[in-house]
Formats: C-alpha cells, sequence, structure tokens
C-alpha cells in the first residue's frame, strides 16, 4: 500500500480520525472498529451462528457497561495498529489495507 496515515486524531473518546497521505480524511466510531475486529476470537464470532434462546438477565462486566470507545492504538511494524478499546479488547491488529477501507471519508 502507498498510502500511509499522516495524522491521527482521536476525538473524545469514542471516534477516531486518520488523515492518509493522499489528503483522504476517514473517520471512524469506536463501534465500527470493535464490530470490525479482525482478530481470530472475533472472526469466529463475525461468521454465521445457530440461534441462542435468549437470556432475561445477561450478566455483563462493568466495563460493559460503559459507552465504547478507544483507550489507544499502538503502532505493529509499518503495517498496522493494535487498538485497545475500553471494554478491554485488545487482540486485534487493523491493518493500514483495512483501516482504508473502514469509516466514512470526511471533507
Amino acid at each position: 500500500m502507498n498510502v500511509v496515515p499522516v495524522r491521527l486524531e482521536r476525538l473524545g473518546t469514542n471516534q477516531l480520525r486518520i488523515e492518509w497521505s493522499d489528503q483522504q480524511k476517514r473517520l471512524y466510531t469506536a463501534r465500527e472498529l470493535r464490530d470490525q475486529c479482525p482478530c481470530a476470537t472475533c472472526r469466529e464470532t463475525h461468521g454465521p451462528r445457530e440461534p441462542q434462546p435468549p437470556v432475561l438477565l445477561p450478566i455483563i462486566t462493568e466495563a460493559q457497561a460503559q459507552p465504547l470507545g478507544i483507550a489507544r492504538m499502538r503502532p505493529v511494524g509499518n503495517y498496522a495498529y493494535s487498538v485497545e478499546f475500553t471494554d478491554g479488547h485488545n487482540t486485534g491488529i487493523y491493518t493500514l489495507e483495512l483501516l482504508r477501507e473502514l469509516g466514512t471519508e470526511v471533507v
């Protein structure tokens, strides 16, 4: 990929804006990134699943009860970023190609 991020900016706790080397700017939400997490565990849950009976009172952690946000991002080599979310999930490695596909272009 010839296009690389030149600026990353966290907007509040739940949005991220990336400016790319071709001047394109893209806006990402924490929910979109979390839902598109490329880690092995999440990829398994993205596929078709058997219907489960409803759970009347599911038990969730305190972190899961909070609004989802982006806690931090770290570069992985020259090709990706590791994203840690406020729910504690941190195993997804988002390649530059994937980040370029996700998000919404902004002016």
